[in-house]
């Protein structure tokens, strides 16, 4: 009878606190940390338990490494140039400049994560294309979607990937192997129908010599020295991503290494640099950390482990796809980072009960969160972000009008993982 008590309290611990995640009138991080608190509070997870076993000092480690090394290059200007860059490639064509901006989204999202990724390029894209004269909703659709698609394919780029990776213990390498390959076609498939769907708005006059010669990439650099020295630190930090497994060293080590060594190199005030480390997203990571915690120790993770593999008769590749669709469908109206820590543990159990070790279950995991995200308004943090910029300069989209320009792009990428993933793995 206990046992069954304790079952049912966590459910609704969980699912009160997912709620409020969901309808966002309280802060998602107070949430978090309340739900977590009470998983405590009712027992079903000790506070020894939260710190030994359930908070991912390796996630939250490798975000807070991120944060800070990613602010010393941006510090520099290097951003700010990128743009610039872009409108001179672009000589002011409205559609070569969506193209360029996106590809610059989706690479950076991958490199230095999503949300930040996020962060710099929308207040950017406002201003450039304000100064040709173009509708910038068309590229800021188009850098939402390459937040998330882009940021799939390495282990830094989205929150999910994470959490994924530390949990799953793989390593940069695996991902970018396993996931890169699809995420550049999606990507490819993505621009053309952005292209295709706007190319009614997308019409712009051709800058003159006089207007590019007045364009000076080097203006918006800061401090060239600081942005030489940072670059090389962040090039040297994605190194070490791709070889720390060879040397028994964890994630978080290279980015807090990264970081270390770009405040002393840089010569940044350390107290200003951590001060760019965002506590509530970590916050609120270690709340789900121990509010997911509370639902194994309970059984229910079991339980729905072994409803899972019942409902697919014990299929792996149905549940490759079960979890795929899944995954896209319930990430685009519920934040893709709180769905993937409930997911992770229950895969896990999945994968010990059935007696397999399928790596593409992680990727169907991560196909469908990272993508899944771009269905609606509230799916991912990088389209919130975004939004919000266009709508502090004057250019609002509503939760539906978005809903309907990025679902059917949002199902599309997911028909294009569940193609790749068949014939990559079960062919």
């Amino acid at each position: 009878m206990d046992n069954a008590i304790a079952f049912y309290e966590a459910v609704i611990i969980f699912t009160v606190t997912y709620i409020g995640i969901i309808f966002d009138k309280i802060p998602r991080t107070i949430c978090a940390l309340v739900g977590g608190g009470m998983m405590i509070y009712f027992h079903h997870v000790t506070q020894d338990m939260a710190i030994k076993e359930f908070i991912d000092f390796n996630t939250l480690g490798l975000l807070a490494g991120m944060m800070v090394l990613i602010s010393i290059v941006k510090q520099s200007g290097f951003f700010e140039a990128m743009a610039l860059w872009a409108v001179k490639k672009s000589r002011g064509k409205a559609k070569t400049l969506l193209i360029l901006l996106s590809a610059i989204t989706g690479i950076g999202a991958a490199l230095i994560d999503s949300v930040t990724a996020a962060l710099l390029i929308a207040p950017m894209t406002i201003s450039i294309c304000r100064m040709i004269k173009i509708n910038p909703m068309p590229v800021l659709i188009s850098e939402v979607l390459m937040s998330n698609i882009g940021g799939t394919a390495l282990m830094i780029g989205n929150p999910p990937n994470v959490m994924i990776g530390s949990a799953a213990k793989l390593e940069f390498m695996q991902f970018l192997v396993n996931l890169a390959p699809v995420v550049i076609v999606t990507m490819a498939l993505t621009i053309m129908v952005i292209l295709l769907v706007y190319r009614g708005t997308l019409h712009s006059r051709e800058l003159t010599e006089k207007e590019l010669a007045a364009i000076h990439i080097r203006s918006a650099i800061r401090d060239m020295g600081g942005m030489r020295r940072s670059l090389a630190v962040l090039a040297l930090t994605v190194l070490g991503f791709v070889i720390h497994g060879s040397f028994g060293l964890q994630s978080a080590t290279i980015a807090m290494s990264g970081a270390i060594a770009a405040i002393i190199v840089c010569g940044v005030d350390p107290e200003e640099a951590l001060k760019e480390i965002d506590m509530n997203t970590l916050l609120f990571f270690i709340g789900l950390f121990v509010l997911v915690g509370g639902l194994e120790t309970t059984g229910v993770i079991n339980a729905m482990a072994q409803q899972g593999i019942t409902l697919v008769n014990g299929d792996v590749k149905t549940m490759t796809f079960v979890i795929l669709a899944l995954s896209g469908i319930a990430s685009a109206f519920v934040d893709n980072i709180p769905f993937t820590a409930t997911m992770i543990p229950l895969i896990q159990d999945m994968q010990n009960l059935m007696g397999i070790q399928a790596d593409y279950l992680w990727w169907s995991l991560s196909l469908g969160a990272c993508f899944g995200g771009n269905g609606t308004l509230i799916g991912a943090s990088p389209n919130v972000i975004i939004m919000a910029e266009a709508a502090r300069s004057g250019y609002h989209i509503s939760f539906t009008r978005f809903m309907k320009a990025c679902f059917p792009i949002m199902l599309l990428t997911l028909l294009i993982s569940g193609i790749y993933l068949y014939l990559r793995y079960f062919l």
